[in-house]
């Protein structure tokens, strides 16, 4: 089954085309998060690495029976081999295939040679080994479980050997720390098999503390099953031992250490038998792993009860950690099958949105974006913590939730609840002393100790506008008709059921199903009946907040002072004109959010507000001549990327005036009360959208003559580039723009010379590199989902809506046709 599995994954998902630098192997949350770097060379050639790019022991070899060759794998295990002076082995390197990948697996192939050994020479055995951290859109259950798998599949007419190896790195960034390990047998139910564990923590753990990055507290489980040999022991021990007998010793070194002092490592082996067969069919095996960092408490948190532990989401269905680790284990298929499902139905979308350049884009972000996240909370108040990864580590930071909520959107909107959640309860809570919303619930990850001082960094039109224009997608996502209005794939799968209590969050997981013989799947999302239901007991219970925030927005949007913006690295100013118009969005998105709860007074202030706003907008902003946004009002000669307009066309406001709706069904705005002088009034002045068209087609056309070679540039002060903000502009422009800038953001994908997780700050020219801040592994790589998005966005007619622009495009072609006749 697990062989079928990967083949269909192979034969429909795995095709990748892209060389990135770096690929994921086992990336969880901030902590559980193992990357292959150098991932142009084999996977031998670099020992894989923490996403800091710390490098970490982790080592797969092979070797045949009755050969004198070891064949390394992965990571550097023939370094130990090296300093072996009395070797009776050659180190051999095999055949490398190649990488494939997609959202939730990386496969790596190769070919082992027969020994000259055999009679007769058969064909040289292929062995794949197959990294999945599998990202469910339909088991939050499933999701919030800290592990991923490894499976090694062999097929071929002779025998191999295979050893993996860990090391105390992943439990600690401080090599010099003291760690304990212990091996625990487990049995699985009446069967005669069992599992066994490799157990790894620090000797004394530091609760809720990082050093470099990783985590001090946690133990990491590392599972095979019970027939695998295994050996504790010295790196420079266990790993010739094995290259010469082809096996381990069933032994544990119990002299606890230091991670790197005679570096202890934890080593499983095993047979793979293929020469069983009497038929001229290559045989299959086929052995799996997994490894998973249980950490509990996962943070720490300033709830609404105060200063709170927080225990990981898992352990409200699984009373131990035996008992999960069991569960995930021999859940491999199920949990495959659902991955699987997801990386099809992403490719299939990709393809069609932009090619098979942007499946691979798409497919390399997923993993990065869900593995800044931990889940946390009970199924009655779900809660997903995110961290602010490699810039500063900030917890819960809005303005890095924001970027990465097209992935969200589209994968499980109920993340994307469960990430504004906790900045909500917190400010409700009233913890936080300003008016305008918090930048982040926590300087450093993980503990979201809040900022009572207010002293957070100061970015407050950019956060208001953020959850407000969030707040509205959120919203906009519960309610549809059919399957096929639905803003994700999955959000209609389950019962209908909906929690009236008003204890529990309007998003609670009470309702874990079993499906089709699956356990652990979720509700639906919304639809119907239930999505209004949900989005109105949602509003209602916070409508206080997101009023306060768009009054705050009324009076300091129009003209932002002195401040900074998302990009708060290329320093603040005043009068942006892009961070003008994501709070004059945020005022209107007000407008729609005051809509769900029949608050018609509200509906029309914030409307009739955002409207004169936006007009004075296009006034201040736009430059002289007409052809392209400023970079601030006052800042003449200057340009900038306008990628706040993306959430125009999502939210739909684009569509007004045009013969699509731009409401979702049952959702229709009631009319507004008639002025109370009773005169007569001219009929008002007929508008198509909310932001003019004429500001969709300037930038586009200008997005065109700037392009760089690597993409477009941020703004006209730099040549660098935010890859999360190219595919929000991007998304509304012309077709040739948007296949452009695509192609420019592929380009760099394979020839970039950063050599970390993909970052989304980079050159536009020159090797692609960095600029000189260092981001990489970041989740506002989410970004890269914004044509997905934006393609179920308002019932599937978003981007009918943006048909004018390819309609200018083909003029201007047919006017040059005419002029060269």
């Amino acid at each position: 089954m697990r062989w079928l599995i990967l083949a269909v994954v192979a034969g429909s998902t795995l095709a990748s085309k892209l060389t990135p630098p770096v690929l994921p192997l086992i990336v969880r949350n901030p902590y559980l998060s193992t990357w292959l770097g150098d991932a142009r060379q084999p996977p031998w050639h670099e020992w894989p690495m923490f996403w800091t790019g710390e490098r970490i022991g982790f080592s797969i070899m092979a070797s045949v029976p009755g050969s004198d060759k070891v064949y390394p794998l992965l990571g550097r295990p023939h370094d130990s081999l090296s300093l072996d002076t009395n070797a009776e082995y050659n180190i051999t390197f095999p055949m490398y295939l190649g990488a494939q990948f997609d959202a939730s697996t990386t496969n790596f192939t190769y070919m082992i040679p027969a020994p000259q050994s055999l009679s007769k020479s058969p064909k040289p055995v292929e062995l794949t080994l197959s990294f999945l951290s599998p990202i469910t859109p339909t088991s939050t259950l499933r999701q919030s479980i800290p592990a991923s798998y490894m499976t090694v599949h062999v097929k071929g007419s002779f025998n191999i050997n295979l050893y993996v190896d860990l090391n105390g790195q992943w439990v600690s960034g401080n090599r010099g720390s003291q760690i304990t390990w212990e091996l625990a047998h487990q049995e699985l139910g009446k069967s005669d098999k069992g599992l066994k564990t490799w157990q790894i923590r620090r000797e004394t753990e530091l609760l809720l503390s990082e050093e470099r990055d990783q985590a001090e507290w946690g133990t990491l489980h590392f599972t095979g099953p019970s027939d695998l040999r295994h050996e504790a022991g010295t790196s420079g021990i266990v790993r010739p031992r094995f290259a010469r007998t082809g096996t381990l010793q069933n032994e544990i070194d119990e002299d606890f250490r230091g991670i790197m002092e005679n570096e202890p490592i934890f080593a499983f082996s095993k047979s793979l038998q293929l020469n069983s067969s009497t038929s001229d069919v290559p045989a299959t095996d086929t052995v799996m792993f997994s490894i998973a960092l249980i950490q509990n408490p996962v943070a720490q948190f300033a709830s609404a009860r105060g200063l709170t532990f927080m225990r990981p989401l898992w352990a409200s269905w699984f009373s131990s950690v035996k008992d999960l680790l069991d569960f995930h284990y021999l859940d491999y298929d199920t949990a495959a099958s659902l991955a699987t499902n997801y990386s099809a139905q992403l490719a299939i979308d990709a393809y069609k949105s932009g090619s098979h350049d942007y499946v691979d884009i798409v497919a390399l972000t997923a993993r990065q974006v869900m593995g800044a996240t931990v889940f946390s909370g009970t199924p009655d108040d779900p809660i997903l913590f995110l961290k602010e990864i490699s810039s500063n580590g900030n917890f819960q930071t809005i303005d890095v939730i924001f970027p990465s909520f097209p992935f969200f959107l589209y994968t499980n909107p109920r993340w994307l609840a469960y990430l504004l959640e906790p900045l909500i309860e917190h400010t409700l809570s009233g913890q936080y002393p300003n008016k305008y919303a918090m930048h982040d619930l926590g300087a450093h990850f993980p503990n979201a100790t809040g900022h009572p001082d207010g002293r957070d960094e100061y970015m407050p039109v950019e956060e208001c506008g953020n959850i407000l224009i969030m707040g509205l997608a959120l919203v906009n996502s519960l309610i549809y008709d059919t399957s096929a209005a639905a803003g994700s794939v999955w959000s209609n799968l389950g019962s209908s059921h909906y929690d009236p209590n008003p204890a529990t969050s309007a998003f609670s997981l009470n309702n874990v199903e079993t499906r089709d013989g699956v356990f652990g799947l979720d509700d639906s999302w919304g639809g119907s009946t239930k999505g209004l239901k949900q989005a109105k007991k949602w509003v209602t219970k916070s409508y206080r907040l997101w009023k306060q925030w768009t009054s705050y927005l009324i009076e300091f949007s129009l003209r932002p002072h002195f401040q900074l913006s998302t990009d708060d690295f290329a320093g603040p100013l005043q009068l942006q004109t892009n961070l003008a118009l994501k709070g004059i969005l945020g005022i209107k998105a007000m407008s729609q959010i005051s809509e769900t709860i029949d608050n018609d007074e509200d509906v029309r202030y914030y409307k009739n507000i955002s409207e004169t706003y936006v007009s004075k907008w296009e006034e201040y902003g736009i430059s002289r001549d007409g052809s392209h946004a400023k970079l601030a009002y006052d800042w003449y000669g200057s340009w900038t990327t306008l990628y706040n307009l993306y959430a125009d066309t999502l939210l739909c406001f684009h569509l007004e005036g045009t013969s699509s709706p731009s409401k979702t069904p049952n959702r229709q705005q009631k009319p507004l009360h008639p002025a109370s002088d009773n005169k007569p009034h001219d009929p008002p002045t007929p508008k198509t959208g909310f932001v003019p068209r004429n500001v969709y087609k300037i930038q586009s056309s200008w997005y065109d003559a700037v392009r760089q070679t690597y993409g477009l540039p941020l703004d006209s002060r730099h040549l660098y580039t935010k890859s999360d903000w190219e595919f929000f502009a991007a998304a509304v422009t012309s077709k040739p723009v948007r296949r452009a800038i695509l192609q420019s953001v592929a380009k760099w994908v394979n020839e970039t010379t950063t050599d970390r997780p993909l970052t989304d700050l980079y050159e536009t020219e020159g090797t692609g590199g960095w600029p000189g801040a260092h981001f990489m592994a970041r989740p506002v790589t989410g970004g890269h989902f914004a044509f997905l998005t934006l393609d179920k966005a308002c019932g599937g007619k978003a981007m009918d809506g943006l048909a004018f622009l390819d309609e200018v495009e083909e003029e201007e072609e047919g006017d040059i046709e005419n002029v060269e006749l």
